[in-house]
């Protein structure tokens, strides 16, 4: 039996484009203030600061890139995401490095979590709606062929601990970009080559 495709082809073409998703942002921080967005606005700075630092200085593993090279079809890779959330603005732009050093053999399509609550909600962890989440489809078909997150396994596992032990947000949060910048995305580098080895 055939599998269903993840999204139509009309539902993909309202995917963000990186530059889209990134402007989106930016656009959100220049809306004059409203109550529901001055809780959030910190998390949309600090996220576009980390983005900001982070994409010039991602460099795409050597046996990442051959990898990609081995890829004998093309995929979409669907991140459902949002500008305030931490962890995204620690992998998205790894994400579009990857995709950039394949040569169109990968594209990537934004969704952003809280617009579309039906897509995050097939592909939730633990019962909940953790972001940024990667599901990868066939180019033609947009079936899917392989899901990837919210967080590399390590540090998925330090946000658990760390749950479990009722640790503050701040503290959470601290550790948790800690963790980003010591391993500097070696980690999710090697997680998306494991998962393009498999599509390879």
């Amino acid at each position: 039996m055939p599998t269903a495709p993840v999204l139509t082809a009309d539902q993909l073409a309202t995917g963000l484009t990186y530059a889209a998703y990134r402007q989106h942002i930016t656009d959100v921080l220049a809306q004059a203030p409203d109550p529901q967005l001055a809780k959030m606005r910190p998390y949309y700075q600090e996220g576009e600061a980390r983005m900001n630092a982070l994409a010039p200085t991602v460099a795409v593993l050597p046996e990442l890139q051959a990898a990609l090279q081995r890829l004998a079809q093309p995929y979409v890779w669907v991140v459902i995401t949002e500008g305030w959330c931490g962890d995204a603005a620690q992998i998205v732009p790894v994400i579009e490095a990857v995709a950039q050093a394949s040569g169109g053999r990968l594209t990537t399509r934004y969704f952003l979590r809280d617009a579309h609550p039906d897509l995050i909600d097939r592909y939730l962890t633990n019962g909940g709606r953790a972001i940024p989440m990667t599901v990868v489809l066939h180019a033609d078909a947009l079936t899917e062929a392989a899901v990837w997150g919210p967080r590399p396994a390590p540090a998925q596992t330090l946000f658990q601990d760390l749950k479990a032990s009722q640790t503050p947000f701040a503290e959470l949060a601290a550790q948790l970009h800690g963790w980003y910048a010591q391993d500097a995305t070696r980690t999710t580098q090697h997680e998306l080559l494991a998962l393009v080895q498999k599509l390879a």
